[in-house]
């Protein structure tokens, strides 16, 4: 494997990707260390997440699951978005 030598934060990540910042943050956090997903820590206590290069392939896919389970009343985890 190689060196992650760079991470786009996520509002790069929804610009570079074409996608409302928004839909980010509700997808990411089905996102694992080992799908590219890492936290940023700043000062102060600021942090947000990242993504390698592979994580925005990742993302992508999990975008792309997003929309498709809304279409059909599902959420990420596969449960009724309904009552």
């Amino acid at each position: 494997m190689a060196a992650i030598t760079r991470v786009y934060t996520l509002p790069l990540a929804a610009e570079m990707l074409g996608e409302d910042a928004e839909l980010l943050w509700e997808v990411y956090v089905d996102m694992e260390p080992e799908d590219g997903c890492l936290w940023v820590y700043g000062p102060d206590d600021q942090h947000i997440p990242a993504f390698t290069d592979f994580g925005l392939e990742c993302l992508t896919d999990f975008i792309r699951e997003n929309k498709a389970n809304r279409g059909s009343g599902q959420t990420m985890a596969g449960k009724s978005s309904g009552p």
